[in-house]
């Protein structure tokens, strides 16, 4: 799967397009629902004209199904649409194969870049691999994410460069939950790509929670879906080693953490996700340390929930629409 290589601020345009259903503020979803119903996600990028609103509202609605919200993009002086869409519907009714059929017919008419829909709890789980380093605080947290049913992936592996003793936190999680630990020594001169792509072929999308190696262009061209970094938003005043200490001995008064998607320019791919905070004096080093950790981990949990969601559409070279 990949969102990337298609995204200006959010905008809902109503005025002239209008959904036959939508949920509005003070409706329960219990008012709109039933136990029979099931909820789908549908997201449409398409060259924009009159009536695809009317369409998308017509091809839910004829199956029995109900619009709960629907979030529509149209870029100033910019003939494209973006749309998401939640939905309920039963299955009995609308099939999971008569949907795609349905939505592949949408597309056609509308000449469309992306059509894409999911039914969370009918179809699998996304399954990722997870680079880390040697600093744990990202990969702790997606490891619990996951495990409480926070983050609706499937991990297949954890990649590291860093050796981790068997008695750690993290190996005794991963050896209970059966997740394979691959620890890989990379070197400046071989930052061993070709036995990580074997690794992670059969997967959807790739997870770097503080990898500390760059992906060269033919490893991002080769797997050829989309991968997730995550970086302290010190960037670009502190680079280097130990930027945290730089940022804290400055005296900076915000601080940060931003979640994008990996291009072969180093830290400068779209941006899924940026999360601040207010620092003052009264911080010493340890709590700076603390809330820059919270906040990487935070942002970055938010943009693969985000993805996984389908609120993710790329835009122009540079940017994304974020629903």
């Amino acid at each position: 799967m990949s969102l990337l290589r298609r995204f200006s601020p959010q905008v809902q345009v109503f005025t002239k397009r209008s959904f036959k259903s939508l949920k509005f503020p003070g409706e329960s979803l219990d008012e709109i629902t039933s136990p029979s119903l099931i909820h789908g996600i549908h997201v449409f990028h398409c060259p924009d004209e009159v009536g695809v609103v009317a369409k998308l509202s017509e091809c839910i609605a004829s199956r029995g199904g109900n619009i709960l919200n629907a979030d529509v993009f149209v870029p100033e002086k910019s003939n494209v649409f973006y749309s998401r869409s939640e939905f309920v519907f039963d299955p009995v009714k609308w099939t999971r194969m008569q949907m795609d059929e349905d939505f592949l017919k949408l597309s056609k008419i509308f000449n469309a870049m992306t059509s894409v829909v999911r039914v969370p709890s009918l179809d699998p789980k996304y399954k990722i691999a997870v680079l880390a380093s040697k600093q744990d605080h990202c990969l702790v947290d997606l490891l619990h994410g996951w495990q409480d049913g926070r983050l609706p992936v499937h991990i297949t592996a954890i990649i590291s460069n860093h050796d981790r003793g068997p008695n750690t936190h993290v190996m005794r999680f991963l050896e209970r939950h059966r997740i394979p630990y691959h620890f890989l020594h990379t070197t400046k001169e071989n930052k061993r790509e070709g036995e990580i792509l074997n690794l992670v072929q059969d997967t959807d999308f790739l997870v770097l929670a503080r990898y500390m190696q760059v992906l060269s262009g033919n490893f991002l061209s080769s797997y050829g879906k989309d991968i997730i970094n995550i970086h302290h938003g010190l960037l670009p005043s502190f680079k280097g080693g130990n930027p945290s200490k730089q940022a804290f001995d400055y005296g900076v008064k915000l601080i940060g953490a931003t979640s994008h998607f990996v291009t072969e320019e180093l830290d400068t791919g779209p941006i899924i996700e940026q999360m601040v905070e207010r620092v003052s004096h009264r911080d010493n080093l340890r709590s700076f340390v603390q809330k820059s950790e919270d906040l990487e981990k935070q942002c970055l949990a938010k943009a693969i929930k985000s993805y996984c969601e389908l609120r993710v559409l790329p835009y122009q070279l540079n940017k994304t629409v974020v629903f």
